[in-house]
């Protein structure tokens, strides 16, 4: 007889756990002569059932995902090494074995319930069926004690709290599932793992728990008892099951997303489903969330960091309070740590401790750095650091944040348990015996000396090692080398501030008293992403006096709820009004890297505490800044002007679109203009962002990750355009909206000779694109001719102008233009209108003047666009004015500009010819090209600074005239890099797809190169290493001529010389016009020869041919006809590859390949990063050895010996 098919709830739950909470469920189908087992009805009995479908009730209460099957052709019970779940998902073990079970539950003993069921190395769990995320339930493996045959088909799996029975298909597949769970019982018992979390049934059930507690779940009457642990949330029906290690099911946090929904409730997004909780009280979710998110960051991180330096049984618990298995660290201090204890070393600052996770800031675990961690440990750490700690003042893992604190800054800042050093309080032997120590294993020796006063940069003595730095390289020492890198800024503890927890500033801050209710959100580790609604605040009675801000419960109560140290802020910011629930809100950020929102009805009373706070934190140097009516103010560390060595902290106030910043010397510097910025970039896996604005450059530093945030949101916000006025765009330097500039230079550049330019419209959806890109940021958009057309970009320019505020002309002034029109003399006419023009603001009379400047351009070409001055005239004569075009004097006002430019913008001579030369540049080189896509709009060219990287990116104007020197000295310039005597700074032009590079000459233009660079070639600025041993070369031989062999490869079918594929054997003679290719040195006359002036030289060979060596150049050659000819030449030697360059590039140069007068030279000042070195982008090929070397030898040439001679 058949098995009936059973009624299924798409539930977390079984149906005997739904039967108890809803006991209306419709009954299931029954089958008489099931086992005795099941009739006794104290056992959860599981059958294999035959075929069968399902039906599904109306009521179901859980998201079942249509996951793809993980067993493609896998049948019930069969064995299967595929990983469980769905790809998104990490698997705790691969799935050992899965197929369709029959459940039984203890209420009926002929209630068949139809599962999938899957076995892996720590659970058996069921589903509703094989595409299903989430079990209904879980049992694991560690808690099986003996599984063993109870009939036919069937088998008993006996745990420690319940039994559980299955039935098989047949009796085969009965036994094979008997084998498979008695052998990974059994391993599991033999390895002794490490208990998971439902395997704790008898020992203390919350060891491992983050969090634990109930919860109601959205679909269910009664609440869930929920855990949090590491990377997962688990889910039981109650605490009872949670103490049987018998659960419901578990969620990877890796795919999981938390989000707070109301007062009380948030939920848990995945993928395949939407888990939302409610807690019992605000604070409660808070928690609950805060838990979640971290849990979020557990299954996100990497923990082989972590693993390894646990290895050494000191690192497994905190070096400060003993918390166990502590996931942070000092990298300077070499202490392993717990989260709550890094909180308070934050606090400390970069001087005292360095902090970085184990598990997130994967970069800066170097192979020695972990090493050092290894040999170190926080045993020997505390064996100096903490040599003399009473047990009255040690902390444990139940310590609160103000006896952490407390401890740390007596621990750490001033040294007051340290084992002090026998030289303690002698300088000079400090550093004599720190010298000594760094060429030594004696890595404890060195941490003695060095925070007992030693100078990490102390004088040496010996010139080759001026630096225990250098010492320890020279002597091989990598661990110390690691030591002393990571301690280079450090501070040595100053006993002197035993009496006082204040930061060292030189003078004390004032001391501020106010007092108030104010409205106040829980703190926060993350920046606020949605508007907090009044119901998210508590009112607080809140005191600031004597240096900390407070808050209570009310103003009777006398033991504050929490309090902030002025001395722990770094940043306060005044939110606009209605930002969020409350009228009035401001944000206070500390060290800790937590940010507290605080609110208040009355905006008068809101911004009285917000002086008061500002006042007190804000060091007296730079109390100036406290009169700005400041959006965001705090302290940063930067660099900028000629101190870009070392980072100063400096203190900064943002204003509408203006930054203020103000030195720690109390010295204000020139505001930046932000809008005029000329690059806004972050470096350095957002660490640093860079503002380069009229060539001066300041670099942010991120030291606390939220509060730098903050900062870097608020000045991109601020730098973009705000508004639909003028003087609210983005601006370039001399005050024209940045995209009006882009469009004028793009259609300047690609559009003067277009037919009916600006009379033809362009496509709507695309103007509109456009326009909402430029006005966004136009300094992200480059326009790019083929990408973008010309009649878009024009469209794009007059739509700007039409839907502008207050329009070009102003509304104040725009009707005196239009009577202008009426003046018959045409020198008062002209005298009107300049007198109109310096009426107008600064920033529309510039962009007037850049307008009717391109206007003018335009109609010089009317014999090819057809757009004379009376046609462009009709055209943005409304557009202008932004009128109908029923008004005549609209068009004649722009007519009249148009016509007399030169006079009423008083043009001279001078920019006329620059103008004049731009334009046949461009025409030049836009009849020479011939086809491909071409970067252009505002000219803009992407120039990287030594290699190609992110942070290394400069975006740079390039006028028609502007020669590779001039681009060089630029890139210099704004990154403030040193020309020194010996340095020759080059622009590159690189060839990725053929693996080469360029050096231009000093003299060429940018602008036509830039044009011809495909889409896998750019241009970098670097130091030509070679430089000089050419010049040396040159100026040693004689005659002006190079001859002999290379080995010469053509590319495939192009140059007809016979030769199929390989390198082979050619003799050359080059000579100051011609390139000739001879069989052999006997040959009389060439098999090829090649005028030099064609000819473009670069280095390198592509891999991918196998050139014989790695000294190697790539030519290309293209002739009158445009036909275009590449082939690759190979050198024996280096210096031979170096003779041949030097010579093509004086040829092709006429003799001058560097300037006579030496560049005037720069500010001495030092580079800015020393991460960037001179290496080259491109290596030359050949074997894994020579490719190391060649760049190197291309830099080190045996004539550089005749400087001796």
């Amino acid at each position: 007889m058949g098995r009936p098919r059973s009624l299924r709830f798409n539930s977390l739950f079984s149906e005997d756990e739904f039967g108890e909470e809803h006991p209306n469920a419709p009954p299931a189908k029954y089958e008489l002569g099931c086992c005795a087992v099941c009739e006794a009805g104290d056992m959860l009995c599981l059958c294999v059932g035959k075929g069968g479908g399902s039906s599904w009730s109306d009521r179901d209460l859980s998201l079942h995902p249509s996951a793809p099957d993980t067993f493609p052709g896998s049948s019930a019970g069969t064995l299967s090494d595929s990983m469980e779940g769905t790809s998104a998902t990490t698997p705790l073990s691969p799935t050992i074995r899965a197929g369709w079970l029959d459940k039984n539950p203890p209420q009926g003993s002929y209630i068949y319930q139809k599962r999938w069921v899957k076995l892996d190395a720590d659970y058996l769990r069921y589903f509703d069926s094989e595409k299903d995320t989430y079990s209904k339930r879980l049992i694991p493996v560690s808690s099986i004690s003996r599984v063993s045959s109870v009939g036919d088909q069937k088998f008993e799996v006996v745990t420690n709290n319940r039994n559980f029975v299955f039935r098989a298909e047949n009796d085969a597949d009965r036994n094979e599932w008997i084998r498979t769970l008695q052998e990974i019982a059994e391993e599991r018992k033999s390895k002794a793992p490490e208990r998971t979390l439902m395997s704790l049934a008898t020992d203390s059930a919350t060891e491992l728990a983050n969090k634990s507690g109930f919860l109601e779940l959205r679909g269910f009457k009664h609440k869930l008892f929920v855990v949090v642990s590491e990377d997962k949330v688990f889910l039981y029906k109650n605490a009872e099951d949670y103490q049987l290690g018998i659960g419901i099911t578990y969620i990877e946090m890796n795919v999981g997303n938390v989000k707070e929904v109301d007062r009380r409730g948030f939920d848990l997004t995945t993928p395949y489903r939407i888990f939302s909780f409610s807690a019992d009280s605000e604070q409660e979710k808070e928690e609950w969330v805060e838990a979640m998110q971290q849990s979020i960051t557990e299954a996100l991180s990497n923990s082989e960091v972590a693993e390894r330096i646990w290895a050494v049984e000191s690192n497994r618990f905190c070096a400060d309070c003993g918390s166990p298995k502590p996931d942070w660290a000092s990298i300077n201090l070499c202490v392993v740590i717990c989260k709550r204890c890094a909180g308070e070393h934050r606090g400390l600052g970069p001087g005292i401790t360095k902090v970085r996770s184990l598990k997130m800031d994967r970069k800066v675990w170097t192979e020695e750095l972990i090493e050092l961690f290894q040999q170190f440990g926080n045993m020997m750490a505390n064996q100096f650091w903490a040599a003399n700690v009473p047990p009255s003042e040690a902390i444990s893992p139940t310590s609160g944040s103000q006896e952490r604190r407390r401890f740390l800054i007596a621990k750490y800042r001033e040294g007051k348990y340290r084992h002090y050093h026998p030289l303690f309080g002698n300088q000079e032997e400090l550093n004599r015996a720190l010298c000594a120590a760094v060429t030594t294993s004696d890595l404890a020796e060195t941490q003695a000396l060095l925070f007992c006063g030693a100078s990490v940069t102390c004088d040496t003595g010996d010139p080759q090692c001026p630096t225990p730095l250098a010492l320890a390289e020279r002597s091989g020492q990598r661990l110390q080398m690691e030591f002393l890198l990571h301690n280079k800024t450090s501070e040595p503890p100053r006993l002197e501030m035993v009496c006082s927890e204040e930061k060292p500033y030189s003078v004390h801050l004032p001391s501020i008293t106010h007092n108030g209710f104010l409205y106040k959100t829980p703190s926060m580790v993350k920046p606020i992403s949605e508007r907090k609604g009044p119901e998210e605040f508590s009112r607080r009675w809140c005191t600031l006096q004597d240096g900390v801000l407070s808050y209570y419960e009310n103003n009777r109560n006398t033991v504050p709820n929490g309090e902030i140290r002025v001395e722990e802020i770094v940043c306060l910011v005044n939110n606009p009004l209605h930002a969020h629930g409350i009228e009035s809100t401001f944000e206070v950020y500390t060290e800790a890297d937590r940010l507290y929102l605080f609110g208040l009805e009355s905006p008068d009373s809101a911004r009285e505490w917000l002086k008061s706070i500002a006042k007190s934190f804000v060091h007296p140097c730079a109390e100036g800044l406290l009169a700005l009516d400041f959006e965001r103010l705090g302290r940063l560390h930067y660099k900028g002007g000629l101190t870009l060595e070392h980072a100063q902290e400096g203190w900064f106030a943002l204003v509408g679109s203006t930054l203020h910043v103000c030195s720690e010397d109390g010295c204000r510097q020139e505001p930046l203009q932000l809008r005029k910025l000329q690059e806004l970039s972050i470096q350095g896996d957002h660490e640093v962002l860079v503002l380069v604005e009229r060539r001066r450059t300041l670099y942010i530093q991120g030291e606390r990750k939220l509060d730098f945030l903050g900062w870097v949101h608020a000045i991109q916000k601020a730098a973009g355009s705000s508004g639909d006025t003028l003087s609210e765009q983005q601006l370039t330097e001399s005050d024209v909206p940045l995209l009006v500039d882009r469009c004028i230079d793009y259609i300047t550049q690609c559009g003067l000779t277009s037919e009916g330019i600006y009379r033809k419209s362009g496509q709507n959806s695309k103007t509109t694109s456009l326009l909402e890109a430029l006005q966004r940021d136009a300094r992200r958009v480059r326009l790019k001719e083929g990408e973008h057309q010309v009649d878009d970009v024009a469209n794009t320019l007059k739509r700007f102008f039409r839907d502008l505020g207050d329009g070009l002309f102003t509304r104040q002034w725009a009707p005196d233009w239009l009577w202008a029109t009426a003046l018959e003399d045409e020198e008062a006419k002209v005298g009107e209108y300049r007198q109109l023009l310096a009426a107008l603001p600064p920033v529309n009379r510039a962009t007037l003047k850049a307008l009717i400047n391109h206007l003018f351009r335009i109609q010089c070409f009317s014999g090819e666009n057809q757009m004379t001055t009376h046609n462009l005239a009709i055209v943005f004569g409304p557009t202008l004015f932004q009128t109908d075009g029923k008004d005549y004097k609209a068009g004649r006002v722009v007519e009249d500009l148009i016509s007399h430019y030169v006079e009423i913008f008083n043009v001279n001579d001078q920019e006329m010819k620059k103008q004049q030369d731009e334009i046949t540049a461009i025409m030049k080189m836009r009849e020479a090209s011939s086809s491909g896509t071409q970067q252009a709009g505002d000219f803009i060219c992407t120039v990287y600074l030594e290699e190609k990287k992110t942070e290394t990116e400069q975006h740079v104007k390039i006028p028609a005239t502007m020669t590779a020197e001039e681009l060089t000295f630029e890139i210099l310039d704004r990154r403030k890099i040193v020309m020194k005597e010996k340095d020759y700074w080059s622009c590159f032009e690189v060839n990725e797809r053929e693996e080469a590079e360029r050096p231009l000459h000093y003299s060429e233009k940018v602008l036509p190169i830039l044009h011809c660079l495909g889409t896998e070639s750019y241009l970098v600025v670097k130091k030509q290493m070679s430089m000089e041993n050419m010049l040396i070369y040159l100026a040693s031989r004689v005659g002006d001529c190079k001859h002999g062999m290379m080995k010469f490869r053509e590319e495939r079918n192009l140059l007809g010389l016979g030769l199929s594929t390989g390198f082979h054997d050619r003799y050359f003679i080059l000579s100051h016009s011609w390139l000739r290719l001879y069989k052999e040195v006997r040959s009389h006359k060439p098999e090829k020869e090649w005028p030099v002036r064609n000819l473009k030289v670069y280095l390198g060979v592509k891999k991918k041919l196998r050139p014989p060596t790695c000294w190697g150049f790539t030519v290309f050659y293209e002739n009158e006809k445009h036909e275009k000819q590449q082939w690759y030449l190979c050198c024996d030697t280096q210096a031979d590859l170096r003779e041949w360059f030097a010579t093509f590039l004086q040829v092709q140069n006429g003799g001058a390949l560097w300037p006579l007068e030496h560049p005037k030279m720069r500010v001495a000042q030092p580079q800015q990063d020393a991460r960037l070195g001179n290496i080259s982008l491109i290596p030359l090929r050949g074997n894994e050895s020579e490719m190391r070397n060649s760049v190197a030898a291309f830099a080190t040439d045996p004539l550089t010996l005749l400087r001796n001679v």
